[in-house]
């Protein structure tokens, strides 16, 4: 699935992963392949992604919204 993380600057990732967690604000939560259609406020956390070398990243953020479509985690942040 393909994880995008995009700031009114720049794209702070673009690539392909096997899974992502997202700090909501209703409490931290993780998306997977074929994961349902979902939109969701995020909170001040880091987001943990593992890319498709298996490699696990974090990236901060100060909240967002993020958009779950079709295998696209699209995650817009302050």
């Amino acid at each position: 699935m393909t994880l995008r993380i995009i700031s009114a600057q720049e794209i702070l990732y673009s690539g392909e992963v096997s899974s992502v967690t997202l700090p909501g604000t209703q409490g931290e939560f993780t998306v997977l392949r074929n994961h349902a259609s979902l939109l969701a406020t995020l909170s001040a956390g880091n987001v943990r992604y593992t890319d498709a070398g298996g490699a696990e990243q974090s990236t901060h953020v100060s909240g967002g919204i993020v958009d779950v479509d079709s295998n696209v985690i699209s995650v817009c942040v302050y």
